[in-house]
């Protein structure tokens, strides 16, 4: 039996707090080129999805410690955190990306897992979505425990390794990571089977092999 059979682009926090700010700069430990190829990516993914019929659906998230919950305050103050992406604020606007007519937008507040986020999961059910590519921030962070519940609730999981980028881990750790827990293909925008949902194994179940694509920095 095969599942849906839908594709849909998942772009995970393109916003100012995580891209562009002085907040966003600050906690970014690498060369901020990197960042800024990964955000450059994550917009040009939206293009390609659109261009190709693809169904571009954005997630958001919301750091109001009025979100948080007593064990995200707790760390915050262990580790001298700020909130990041206040409601309402420039912070956690959209970079350079907006959501074009029709395409829904999710909002995670003090979560990291958009399947967390209200009618996201139902969503997709409904668009007959069984696919979901992933572009944004960050790998191992937003994108990896979303695409965790995906891969866990039966959705196939490709990211966009130029359009994204990891915070605390090396990329490619993160990435191989991916590949072996959730048979995630890491593969780039340009790449025509990105956009497409895998085909199931003869004699396999259903199931898919995991995909062995290089694995680009956002550089290149």
């Amino acid at each position: 039996m095969t599942g849906p059979s839908g594709t849909a682009l998942v772009v995970v926090d393109l916003q100012n707090d995580f891209c562009a700010t002085p907040t966003a700069r600050a906690r970014f430990p690498g060369d901020p080129a990197v960042l800024d190829a990964a955000v450059a990516g994550g917009i040009r993914a939206v293009e390609t999805a659109r261009r190709r019929g693809v169904e571009v659906v954005f997630v958001r998230f919301l750091g109001d410690t009025a979100h948080q919950g007593p064990s995200w305050r707790w760390r915050d103050r262990r580790l001298g955190k700020r909130p990041k992406c206040l409601e309402g604020s420039p912070g956690a606007e959209f970079h350079a990306v907006a959501p074009a007519e029709g395409e829904r937008v999710f909002t995670k507040r003090a979560v990291f897992d958009a399947f967390l986020s209200e009618g996201f999961q139902a969503h997709l059910a409904e668009q007959g979505i069984g696919h979901l590519v992933f572009a944004g921030l960050f790998a191992d962070v937003c994108v990896d425990s979303t695409a965790r519940t995906a891969f866990q609730k039966g959705f196939h999981v490709t990211v966009l390794t130029e359009c994204t980028t990891s915070l605390h881990l090396p990329y490619d750790t993160v990435l191989r990571f991916m590949r072996v827990l959730y048979g995630a293909r890491t593969t780039t925008a340009d790449d025509p089977g990105a956009w497409t949902t895998p085909e199931p194994i003869a004699g396999a179940g259903g199931g898919t092999r995991p995909e062995e694509a290089p694995c680009p920095s956002p550089l290149g």
